[in-house]
């Protein structure tokens, strides 16, 4: 056990908590899947169990590693659009299995927001560089589909943030593939198509030209995002330091996605504290 430093922690959402806590216990650093964990209380848990033991703990969002997901950030954040108007982001797919862990609640803690949609959280985040001030959400389920008896197959929701920039995000488990993240500016947008699967991203810049419409593309050399993620929580065990996407990044999304479900059930505009 002493050669093992750290710990990779994939198993379904609901036991995130106990084996970060149990590897935190035995002073192993933690590399945790998304969602984080299953409720904001569990995540605050990990977090000053990992604390105290003083190991990392690090949230697997492997886009934040993405060459594309960087480019994106890097541009949006550098001022060359000027102000980010609005965002817009899709991700979806059509979970089949209803017999699987993901579509029970106990095990996952929700449908296809925490899977799926959290990328489009997260990535709307990541873009603006703030936390968002108000939510409004929807969540539909079809009736009588066995696959949405405990968890949601679809949420919608919109996002102000402290500039003004807007996020326009969907996600569902009902639907035929889609995968988008726009940012839109007044000058120019970037658009990354096959945003968030594993492989094959496409970022274009739109603008026009001399009262031209054109589309650029942005060539990008394509590399394994896993091994780029990997690669960045070993450097951080090996050089003492602080994650990209540390145990904090996970907690935040956790509380926007408990605000999402509250503005969805009560059908009402949420501020963020």
């Amino acid at each position: 056990m002493e050669d093992v430093k750290a710990v990779y922690v994939v198993l379904p959402n609901s036991m995130h908590k106990e084996y970060v806590l149990r590897s935190a216990a035995i002073g192993k650093h933690v590399l945790c899947e998304k969602p984080m964990a299953t409720s904001s209380e569990d995540a605050r848990s990990m977090i000053e169990a990992c604390s105290s033991a003083r190991v990392k703990l690090m949230i697997a969002y492997r886009c934040r590693y993405q060459p594309h997901h960087l480019e994106v950030i890097r541009r949006a954040q550098s001022g060359d659009l000027g102000p980010i108007k609005l965002i817009e982001s899709i991700n979806g797919q059509n979970q089949g299995d209803p017999e699987q862990w993901r579509l029970r609640k106990a095990l996952a803690g929700g449908g296809s927001l925490p899977d799926v949609g959290i990328y489009c959280l997260n990535a709307a985040r990541a873009v603006t560089g703030e936390e968002p001030v108000e939510i409004e959400a929807r969540i539909h389920s079809a009736d009588g589909d066995p696959r949405f008896r405990e968890v949601e197959e679809s949420v919608a929701w919109i996002m102000r943030f402290p500039s003004g920039a807007m996020a326009n995000l969907s996600t569902s488990y009902g639907i035929h593939r889609a995968s988008r993240l726009a940012v839109h500016s007044d000058g120019r947008n970037l658009l990354l198509d096959n945003a968030y699967p594993y492989k094959g991203q496409r970022l274009t810049v739109p603008r026009a030209i001399d009262s031209r419409e054109t589309e650029t593309l942005i060539e990008i050399p394509a590399k394994d995002q896993f091994a780029l993620e990997l690669d960045h929580m070993a450097e951080c065990v090996l050089t003492d330091r602080s994650p990209r996407t540390p145990g904090e990044e996970g907690l935040r999304d956790m509380k926007l996605m408990e605000a999402i479900y509250k503005s969805a059930d009560q059908r009402a505009l949420v501020r963020i504290d």
